[in-house]
């Protein structure tokens, strides 16, 4: 095993990392994570800290869950790989769609499209869009809308579809025939908008106006995070999804939720979508499907949908489409392991109640510290603050303030994230009391070093 100095000195040099320019790594040494456990992850100083990221997003029964590393252990000796690709299957994937089925059905969605990862869920979910109204004879359904600050992942499709420059402005030209509408982001909107429920409407009404201009008969579909994550956790009003649901029915637009964040608790509800009481069309799972322990996802189906690509007798529903690890028979027991164990824990009441105290310790840190002109969350573990020059403009921070808070808040013992001039917290969702208390105490430290 090469040692500490080893893998400081040669981590750029060999290595390109994801959203990061590779001088930035050349320049900015990386903090290396060599072990976890728990809710507790450790680098290669022996520095050990709480996990306030959860991974990305994904770890939500923390790094020691035995079941599912067990249920990945035993696949491997028993059924390492297979295809499920036309002609074959696995015994796993097909237990596995059962039990999505099941949790999925207060949703209304009862088939899954198995895929590697989230990006590649949303890609499913566009591209099977546009075949069902192909299928209907509606083929002039190409169009896609979105929300400005959404984020789709960064394949073509998915970065077309994203609202945020960071994503798209270096690879464009992207895919033509996606559209944004404002989100529904209280604290900077084009309407000076700050009533959540006001602003609901007036980006509904911008939706409407978009789906009259582009058309209703152009467009496939309608794609939007039941909570905004990356783009900085912005929940909408309660009234927000459920009004574009009803948008979408009435235009014959398909509804994709995107919920590779928000899908098996995160929001301190089993979905988002269930969270806002909104049936989708498709739903893009992943991250959490597997805890992070093996890259997988799912796109769930609803059963109109489902009905549509199963009594067709045209040869326009054959799925050109898939991965080589759709339905990956290691990845498919380590999901059945992953929801299993969710459900025991029933990880929804924890996460609603830590969601809870870590938004209420973040409101008391805004009182304090000028620099703070936004906190965001209020539903499960999904928490942002956002940093500002100072209130009266909003000015974004400089980005060397919220880099300073999450560098002295590690030292201070817990590792938080940064995008942007946003402090994003998404703490496994068995995080504890006390966890939460050490999170938000090192934010107090990180804050506190910029006076």
């Amino acid at each position: 095993m090469n040692d500490a100095n080893f893998l400081k000195a040669n981590n750029a040099r060999s290595l390109w990392h994801p959203m990061t320019a590779p001088s930035d790594s050349l320049h900015n040494a990386p903090t290396i994570i060599t072990g976890a456990h728990g809710t507790r992850i450790r680098d290669v100083d022996g520095h050990e800290v709480v996990d306030g990221v959860g991974g990305l997003w994904n770890v939500n029964l923390g790094y020691s869950c035995q079941p599912v590393k067990d249920a990945i252990a035993a696949q491997l000796d028993a059924l390492p790989y297979y295809s499920i690709f036309r002609g074959t299957s696995n015994d796993k994937v097909i237990e596995l769609a059962e039990e999505l089925r099941d949790f999925f059905a207060p949703d209304g969605l009862t088939r899954a499209f198995f895929t590697s990862g989230g990006g590649d869920s949303v890609e499913t979910a566009l591209r099977l869009a546009r075949q069902y109204h192909k299928i209907r004879g509606e083929a002039g359904r190409v169009k896609y809308l979105s929300l400005k600050k959404g984020y789709h992942g960064t394949h073509i499709g998915g970065a077309s579809v994203n609202g945020n420059a960071n994503f798209r402005t270096m690879y464009e030209p992207l895919l033509p025939g996606c559209y944004h509408i404002p989100a529904p982001y209280t604290y900077r909107n084009p309407f000076n908008e700050t009533d959540p429920a006001r602003l609901a409407q007036l980006c509904l009404q911008a939706l409407e106006d978009e789906i009259a201009f582009q058309g209703a008969g152009t467009i496939a579909a309608f794609i939007m995070e039941p909570i905004l994550g990356a783009g900085g956790v912005i929940p909408p009003h309660a009234s927000f999804m459920p009004g574009v649901e009803a948008i979408c029915r009435k235009n014959g637009i398909l509804l994709i939720a995107d919920e590779v964040i928000t899908a098996f608790g995160r929001t301190g509800a089993w979905t988002g979508s269930r969270l806002w009481g909104v049936k989708p069309d498709f739903s893009c799972t992943a991250k959490a499907i597997t805890n992070g322990y093996f890259p997988f996802g799912a796109v769930m189906i609803a059963e109109g949908v489902a009905e549509v690509f199963e009594k067709d007798e045209t040869g326009r529903a054959a799925i050109g489409h898939g991965y080589t690890y759709s339905g990956h028979p290691v990845g498919a027991a380590a999901a059945l392991a992953c929801l299993a164990e969710t459900r025991r824990l029933n990880i929804v009441e924890n996460a609603a109640a830590r969601g809870a105290q870590i938004f209420a310790g973040v409101q008391k840190l805004m009182a304090r510290h000028a620099v703070i002109g936004d906190v965001r969350g209020g539903h499960g573990l999904m928490t942002a603050l956002e940093l500002v020059a100072d209130r009266a403009s909003k000015k974004p921070a400089d980005k060397a303030l919220p880099a300073k808070v999450q560098e002295v808040a590690y030292k201070a013992g817990a590792m938080v994230r940064v995008s942007g001039p946003n402090i994003i917290l998404s703490p496994p969702l068995v995080v504890t009391e006390a966890d939460v208390e050490v999170i938000l105490s090192a934010l107090e430290a990180g804050f506190g070093a910029l006076a």
